[in-house]
C-alpha cells in the first residue's frame, strides 16, 4: 500500500470518529442513551433520570437522537398527550460502548486515585 492510500484511510478513520462525535458528543446523549437501555420511558420519566439536565436541553437532545435513528418517538393521542421513548437496533447496539465507557472510567479512576 502506498502512502497516498495509507494517509487517505488515516483520514476517513478521523472522518468515522468526528462523525460519531457529532451525533454522539452531546453532554447528556449516553446519559439518555443509558436511561433507555432499560426499555421505554415517558419524557418525564428522563427528565428525572437524567439528573442535572433541563427540560429544553432534554428536547434538544431527543430530537437530535430521533433525527440520527438512534431512537424512537412515539406519540399516543390521550389527554395529555403521552410520549414515549425508546432505542431503535440502531441506538441498543451502543450498549456494549456504554459498557466499555463505564468500565474504562472505573478502572483509570481507580488506578489515578481520581475515585
Amino acid at each position: 500500500m502506498d502512502t497516498r492510500e495509507t494517509k487517505k484511510k488515516e483520514i476517513e478513520k478521523i472522518c468515522d470518529i468526528q462523525t460519531a462525535l457529532a451525533i454522539l458528543g452531546g453532554k447528556w446523549t449516553f446519559l439518555i442513551i443509558y436511561t433507555l437501555l432499560d426499555g421505554k420511558k415517558r419524557f418525564k420519566e428522563l427528565e428525572r433520570s437524567v439528573t442535572g439536565i433541563n427540560t429544553r436541553m432534554l428536547v434538544k437532545e431527543l430530537k437530535s437522537l430521533e433525527e440520527h435513528k438512534i431512537l424512537i418517538r412515539e406519540a399516543f393521542a390521550t389527554v395529555p398527550p403521552t410520549v414515549e421513548y425508546s432505542l431503535t437496533e440502531k441506538g441498543k447496539d451502543l450498549k456494549t460502548t456504554i459498557k466499555n465507557l463505564h468500565q474504562w472510567t472505573e478502572d483509570w479512576l481507580a488506578i489515578d486515585g481520581s475515585k
